[in-house]
């Protein structure tokens, strides 16, 4: 069985939750293969959660940001 998997962030990266009102920066800190897709381990501070890349941007969404301020 052949599998192409697409990693599109590396364990390290800085990204941002495209749903954060408050654009932190994360930081992936692991990468876990599933049936259902990756998913990315997103550290933020001392706690962490778990993404699809679909919820996950490499750039900061400087408007939403000030719009929620």
């Amino acid at each position: 069985m052949e599998v192409n998997l697409d990693i599109k962030h590396q364990i390290g990266d800085v990204v941002f939750l495209k749903t954060d009102t408050d654009q932190y920066h994360r930081i992936v800190t692991a990468i876990c293969i599933r049936v259902t897709g990756i998913q990315y381990e997103l550290g933020f501070g001392h706690s962490s959660s778990w993404h699809y890349d679909i919820e996950i941007t490499k750039d900061k969404d400087i408007l939403t940001k000030i719009l929620n301020d």
